[in-house]
């Protein structure tokens, strides 16, 4: 029978159709609406039925129940599947190869494999390399030695907790970081159709039940704070040190910035004619940028550095080609054995305390200079501006403080600064 003999389907007519076998829909060729008796009543799906380009023989390519796939997407499927036959491709054959192929990358992709390239993905959304580098790491340290090999879609709620009960509760928050990952890993393989089911890492599923609550075994541990009462005696032994790292631990603490915003820190931030460093918002924490005046004494480390510039970044590497990284700075004060017990990010603890105790600055201004996202609507709104004026002072009292000498370093009140 000629095409035209053959009348467009409906959708009520494919709805309500009862006649058994084959209807032919007279708009898209090939495509069939096929009806069989079942137990409920009638079942109704789309067959595509073609000639095979490479056997010449009749072939039926299944494109779903009707109950799913409707009218216009039945056309569809059947289109594109019609143009393979016009190129020489059986589309049944090429379906039935895709999906072997997809069955064997399931059964070959391991979870290292997946974690890898979930963190190929992941990584464009973090600020920089640390976050991969953590991630590696830790996956490497305690999921890999277990999981790393195992096929993706096999692993087991009950064999991520063999990764994690072991330092659940003896290192609870990298355990912590750990099972985050893991999950992240999973979630990845899911959305890629390597799994299915639940997450085996989810705290939801049953693992919640068996791993005691994170928050209540871990007391937060803040990082060790330099008292500020002895900041001068830790620089003046900073200044018995030779090498680009010490300056830029000084830097750090006369700034209170960051590790990776010192050692990140770029020529093109920093506007010595205003004295001003201002570091970009995809440095930042969070995620906006952030002015910090330079006192004399910063700017005195700024110049030095410029005589010596060898590269974008202001305090480079021994290959002089780019930043250092964070263990620079944990080198130079384990080499000093008074104070080898404190952190470099303490040292943001050590301003905050002197500035509260020792100085009249608002503690608007004080959050402002080290950077801290507010929370309060009314207090964001009030300080929408970044007060930089107010914080030339502080950071210049600051510097002052630390010039002291150790034994006139005492807690003397700062007259206080006007609003």
């Amino acid at each position: 029978m000629g095409r035209s003999a053959r009348a467009d389907l409906t959708v009520r007519q494919a709805e309500t159709t009862t006649k058994i076998g084959y209807t032919a829909d007279g708009k898209q060729p090939g495509l069939n609406l096929q009806v069989t008796a079942s137990a409920s009543g009638y079942a109704r799906s789309w067959v595509f039925r073609y000639t095979s380009p490479t056997t010449g023989k009749r072939r039926e390519l299944g494109l779903g129940p009707l109950s799913s796939v409707g009218l216009a997407k039945a056309r569809e499927k059947a289109r594109e599947a019609g143009d393979e036959v016009t190129e020489g491709i059986d589309p049944k054959d090429a379906r039935d190869a895709a999906k072997a192929q997809n069955l064997a990358w399931r059964q070959r992709l391991t979870f290292e494999e997946a974690a890898a390239q979930c963190i190929a993905t992941k990584q464009h959304e973090w600020k920089n390399s640390k976050h991969r580098h953590q991630w590696a790491a830790t996956l490497t340290t305690y999921a890999y030695p277990s999981l790393g090999k195992l096929p993706v879609d096999q692993i087991t709620m009950e064999q991520v907790l063999g990764v994690l009960e072991p330092i659940w509760t003896t290192k609870t928050e990298t355990a912590s970081r750990v099972r985050q990952r893991i999950e992240t890993v999973m979630d990845w393989a899911k959305a890629r159709k390597l799994v299915t089911g639940d997450n085996p890492a989810s705290l939801k599923g049953g693992l919640g039940q068996l791993l005691p609550k994170a928050r209540k075994i871990a007391k937060v541990k803040h990082q060790p704070a330099l008292p500020y009462q002895t900041v001068n005696a830790f620089v003046q032994a900073l200044h018995d040190k030779r090498g680009i790292s010490p300056k830029a631990f000084e830097f750090l603490i006369l700034t209170a910035a960051r590790s990776g915003e010192v050692l990140g820190a770029k020529w093109d931030e920093i506007d010595l004619v205003t004295k001003v460093w201002t570091i970009p918002a995809e440095r930042m924490k969070a995620g906006r940028e952030h002015r910090i005046p330079l006192s004399a004494r910063a700017v005195t480390i700024i110049t030095e550095m410029l005589k010596g510039k060898q590269c974008d970044y202001v305090f480079p590497n021994p290959t002089g080609k780019k930043g250092m990284s964070n263990g620079a700075l944990l080198a130079v004060i384990k080499g000093m054995p008074d104070f080898a017990a404190y952190v470099p990010h303490g040292f943001r603890s050590t301003f905050r305390d002197w500035a509260a105790e020792s100085t009249s600055f608002a503690n608007e201004t004080l959050e402002l200079a080290l950077a801290h996202t507010i929370k309060d609507k009314a207090e964001a709104a009030y300080r929408r501006q970044d007060q930089l004026e107010k914080r030339f002072k502080l950071m210049e009292q600051w510097a002052g403080y630390i010039a002291l000498q150790p034994q006139a370093a005492t807690v003397t009140a700062i007259g206080k600064v006007g609003l």
